[in-house]
């Protein structure tokens, strides 16, 4: 059963490195995203903490009865189950999206299209580009992969690992992203979310810890098998700055980045025309370039690489007994 279930996250991350996302309809997501505006367009109240809490138990129960009602009904075929299965697993996981958005953001920088630059950044970031240079654009990219490179791919793989041990990796990625879904959307500190969407991000926290800091650890790995310098300095500087967000999750991807890229990240950003100053991260021994945006994405392979190549060999020796 374990060994079946391999074979399908196996399945899963190669059609997401070869194919990238699924289309947007009827991506899970998208359907996720539906289900909470409708929910919440008839429960949400300004000071809202309980009501929000209601809207996530609400989703995750819904999306988990969804995904585990699917695969019950096509038990009888276990061709389909396994195929509906890996579809499910693959349409979790956003490792080639991550870099196909953020590339855009190199190519036009190499064409010295700056303009371009700040437009393809901006889809992807929430933070005003308009008057961004060169070097700022960069360290928004990067920042972008690393954070979402835990989230969007490290977390994933973590809870469809965990939920191998229940025979339901499908369903345990589906919750995360349910949950992770709703942080998106509703786990801001707006006047709008600060109370209604409290339970979320502070599920979204607990769901991401253990994640996140795997992750990290997994950067690191990435950037020493693309030949990078990893040792006590990098390390030490990934410890002290792995912290500094007011999220207990968001500094890990940032600041293994940063140190093993040699720039800083963070630091003052515009959002809305409203000038916010984060914590700088990183030694900022350089300035960033274009080609440290690519380089991020190679850390990231080589971190990914290096998770599924651990997976698929203690399920080798598990087979062995």
């Amino acid at each position: 059963m374990i060994s079946g279930a391999v074979s399908s996250i196996v399945a899963a991350v190669f059609l997401d490195a070869v194919l990238g996302d699924p289309p947007a309809v009827p991506h899970p997501v998208r359907l996720i995203g539906a289900l909470i505006s409708f929910i919440e367009a008839r429960i949400y109240r300004e000071s809202g903490r309980f009501r929000g809490a209601i809207l996530t138990i609400s989703v995750v129960a819904l999306v988990a009865a969804a995904v585990w009602g699917s695969l019950s009904a096509l038990s009888f075929s276990p061709l389909l189950s396994g195929v509906f299965e890996v579809y499910l697993l693959y349409a979790a996981l956003a490792w080639r999206s991550l870099k196909d958005e953020s590339l855009p953001v190199a190519a036009c920088l190499w064409r010295g299209d700056v303009n371009g630059g700040r437009q393809a950044l901006s889809r992807i970031v929430g933070r005003d580009t308009n008057e961004l240079d060169e070097a700022d654009m960069v360290r928004a990219a990067v920042e972008t992969v690393g954070e979402n490179s835990i989230d969007g791919i490290f977390s994933v793989l973590f809870y469809m690992t965990l939920g191998l041990l229940a025979g339901q990796p499908a369903l345990f990625a589906w919750i995360f992203k349910a949950v992770s879904t709703m942080d998106s959307m509703i786990g801001y500190r707006s006047d709008r979310y600060r109370d209604f969407g409290w339970f979320a991000a502070r599920c979204d926290d607990a769901l991401n810890f253990i994640p996140a800091r795997l992750g990290t650890v997994l950067l690191l790995i990435g950037g020493a098998v693309c030949g990078l310098v990893v040792d006590m300095k990098v390390i030490a500087g990934v410890l002290g700055d792995r912290l500094k967000h007011p999220s207990p999750n968001s500094a890990h991807g940032e600041s293994a980045m940063a140190w093993l890229l040699g720039i800083s990240l963070g630091g003052e950003s515009r959002y809305g025309g409203v000038t916010v100053r984060k914590p700088v991260i990183g030694r900022g021994a350089r300035t960033p370039v274009p080609e440290d945006i690519i380089a991020s994405h190679r850390i990231v392979d080589g971190g990914a690489a290096a998770y599924m190549l651990v997976l698929v060999a203690v399920n080798a020796l598990l087979s062995l007994r």
